[in-house]
């Protein structure tokens, strides 16, 4: 639990009514705008559930009218889930349809949308769950870590988006807007401090320079103390700190009201703890934790070390012609010297290499770390849309990829002094993509719209590894090299009615698609003498993935605008999803492809306002999802499935069929939800609010195990003073404040090694 006091201000992007609802009026471009439902003479702002406009179809839309499953997250709902100074995986749940988890600690967010998603921790990993920053696509895993701050909303798109967004969107979008410049002047910052000296720092100002040129900066400040003791060195608080850092810079130059371009450059910087791994903290044969199981203890022989910089900009501009509007999107992103390492087996010693050590059984040591001394990422979006018209609306346009990624791999002796390097291996891979779509909406009747939407992509991929520093294998003779490419066609048809002001119907079929993947985790892969198969090498190439899909939907303003209630059903199928078998008999992950992938379920988002002096929002949804291979089979844990109980069934080879399996990191059930109070609905005066997150049970790899899954409930606590409309508050908060102990993952080839909730 993390318990602390924040102070926050805001100056002429005001927070208030809707119990703490944050409804930020900035003058911005259209696709960045919020409007509010206007409330009845002589009551308070807020009663009213607001009007929210979205660009998840790359126009400026009221939420209500799309025919696409969407939720946000914006004002006071971030305000209380970034309190403490959280990584990403903060969205977590948050969401009906949505989860995130890592193996990197603060870096490396994996995404599950629908129970879609991929487990694989190699730095080159795809992922079925697309990232957006500012209509920039984060495609990089460690590039996908950035902090959150100075946000204007946060859109979730469900289901595949394959025609506007393309590739590597087939379970949906995750679309992040930051704040834009605004000739308006416009500040807001916070300052929390809590638990273990956490501390966080952020906020933004911006306004005019000129009567043409505008400008935005924003920067962040997080910090813990170490907490963590390391038993086996005797070093007291040795682990579980960071520092985070990040800034962003905007200049908004509109010499016209026809032409705009935006210059965006933004940074961040990650020092600290990566992932902390435990050994034999789940008891055999149940999920439980051990019962003197300490969160604030490990015994380590391992070092453990993060860092991470990262840098990126943008290029938008856009050129209203009247009846339509052109707009170029350039966007780059880089890393340099990333470098995360890890006591992978948990523990210290291994009874295997004459090292007797614990916790528990420790066959042998693990202790690796992984980098990427250079990453580079352009990309590039033309496209030109019609502007708003009454009966046909239109876009089409252009997209290239490139991204060109060196991976280093290392191992190292836990038992020599100093912990030497013992293994070294690298990897490079350019990945390059283009992309013509266009999208097309037809009104073919007052309250009927019809919507069409078709995207070519092309996709190729080159690989290279090598092994400069054999750990246990034969040396390799030249380099391994892989190349695969593939083109897809995806499209979309939906169709939206209107059966009143307040209340929509639409029904939408979709297609998606991901390029291939290749995995080369060479570092760790076996020699030959145990019947694998030489030709690999310890690489694996998947085939793209498809997905089709239907989903029906309703989305209502009732009960006198104080009830938002929008509801969507869905099924999909997958054909050649794209899987990683992590772990096994080898610290390795290799991808598969499954035959068929089946899912279904429904969703739930509601806001309620029931007086002005309470608001309430609530997510819930129902993803099981189904595994349908009959020859898919993997290994199960380590030591022969001696290190879990296996309950799949086991094949005459000794491998694990994991046919009518669900997914992994899939739970069937989500539920939400933020209770809000305020005593002043016109100036905002004392506040509270209560917030949970629930996510169903969802096992760790795609053989289900005795051990190896878990549930998680957290819940929140925030408590304030606001005043001047608003505009200044100060709070305590606590998270997680039940003191709840999860596991979150784990590492099956060596112990019961897990990863909790820190």
């Amino acid at each position: 639990a993390v318990y602390g006091a924040t102070v926050g201000g805001l100056c002429l992007a005001q927070e208030g009514g809707q119990a703490g609802k944050e409804a930020v009026k900035e003058e911005q471009q259209a696709q960045q705008k919020e409007e509010q439902v206007q409330p009845k003479k002589e009551e308070p702002a807020g009663q009213y559930v607001e009007q929210v406009t979205v660009t998840a179809q790359k126009r400026p839309e009221d939420i209500q009218k799309i025919p696409l499953a969407v939720s946000t997250l914006s004002g006071s709902d971030l305000s209380i889930l970034l309190t403490a100074g959280p990584d990403i995986r903060a969205i977590s749940g948050r969401v009906p349809s949505l989860t995130l988890e890592s193996s990197f600690g603060r870096a490396f967010p994996r995404f599950y949308m629908r129970g879609l998603g991929n487990s694989d921790f190699d730095l080159n990993a795809s992922q079925p769950v697309s990232m957006v920053v500012d209509e920039v696509v984060m495609e990089n895993p460690i590039v996908k870590g950035m902090p959150l701050f100075d946000l204007d909303r946060i859109e979730v798109l469900r289901g595949p988006q394959g025609t506007l967004f393309g590739r590597n969107t087939p379970a949906g979008v995750i679309k992040f807007d930051t704040k834009r410049p605004s000739k308006d002047f416009d500040a807001n910052f916070r300052v929390s401090y809590g638990t273990y000296d956490n501390i966080d720092v952020n906020g933004g100002i911006g306004g005019a320079l000129s009567k043409t040129v505008s400008a935005r900066f924003s920067a962040l400040y997080q910090g813990q103390s170490d907490w963590v003791d390391n038993l086996h060195t005797g070093e007291d608080n040795a682990l579980g700190g960071y520092t985070t850092t990040a800034y962003r810079l905007q200049f908004l130059w509109e010499p016209s009201d026809k032409f705009s371009g935006l210059f965006n450059v933004h940074g961040w910087d990650v020092d600290g703890t990566a992932r902390i791994f435990r050994a034999n903290i789940i008891k055999k044969g149940t999920n439980d934790l051990v019962d003197d199981f300490q969160q604030d203890v490990v015994y380590h022989d391992g070092l453990n070390k993060q860092d991470i910089s990262s840098l990126g900009g943008l290029l938008r501009f856009d050129y209203n012609f009247g009846s339509a509007t052109l707009t170029s999107v350039t966007g780059y992103e880089s890393l340099n010297d990333m470098y995360s390492r890890g006591d992978i087996d948990g523990g210290f010693g291994g009874e295997f290499d004459g090292h007797p050590g614990g916790p528990g059984f420790i066959p042998f040591t693990s202790e690796s770390a992984d980098g990427i001394p250079s990453l580079t990422q352009w990309t590039e979006e033309l496209r030109i849309a019609s502007n708003n018209a009454e009966v046909f609306n239109w876009l089409v346009g252009a997209y290239y990829f490139d991204e060109d990624l060196d991976v280093d791999s290392f191992s190292y002796n836990s038992y020599a002094a100093g912990n030497p390097q013992n293994g070294y291996a690298i990897q490079t891979q350019q990945t390059t993509s283009y992309a013509l779509f266009g999208s097309f909406d037809f009104k073919i009747a007052e309250d009927w719209n019809i919507k069409l939407g078709l995207r070519y992509t092309n996709d190729e991929k080159d690989f290279a590894a090598d092994r400069p520093q054999p750990l246990f294998q034969p040396p390799l003779t030249a380099p391994i090299r892989r190349s695969t490419s593939d083109s897809n066609v995806s499209w979309d048809l939906s169709a939206n009615y209107r059966v009143n002001p307040d209340v929509n119907l639409y029904g939408r079929l979709a297609t998606g698609y991901r390029g291939p993947s290749i995995q080369g985790r060479i570092m760790f892969a076996p020699d030959f003498s145990d019947g694998q198969d030489p030709t690999t090498n310890g690489v694996s190439v998947a085939d793209a993935e498809t997905i089709q899909s239907f989903e029906i939907g309703v989305k209502t303003i009732l009960a006198d605008q104080r009830l938002r209630l929008n509801l969507a059903a869905y099924m999909f199928q997958m054909d050649g999803q794209q899987l990683t078998a992590v772990g096994g008999q080898y610290n390795v992950a290799t991808l598969v492809n499954a035959d068929k992938t089946d899912g279904h379920g429904f969703e739930a988002d509601i806001e309620w306002i029931p007086s002005p002096y309470v608001f309430a929002s609530f997510g819930l949804s129902w993803n099981p999802t189904e595994i349908n291979d009959s020859n898919l089979t993997v290994d199960g844990c380590g030591l022969g499935r001696t290190v879990c109980t296996v309950t799949d069934p086991i094949t005459s080879g000794g491998k694990v069929s994991i046919d009518g399996n669900s997914l992994p990191f899939a739970p069937e059930w989500i539920f939400s939800g933020v209770l809000n109070f305020q005593s002043d609905p016109f100036n905002r005066g004392f506040f509270g609010s209560l917030d949970w997150a629930y996510s169903g049970d969802k096992q760790f790899f795609l053989y289900e195990s005795k051990e190896f899954h878990s549930d998680s409930l957290e819940f929140g606590l925030r408590l304030g003073y606001g005043w001047n409309g608003g505009k200044y508050e100060v709070a305590l908060f606590g998270r997680n404040i039940l003191d709840a102990e999860i596991v979150q993952g784990g590492i099956d080839f060596d112990n019961l090694t897990g990863m909790t909730n820190e």
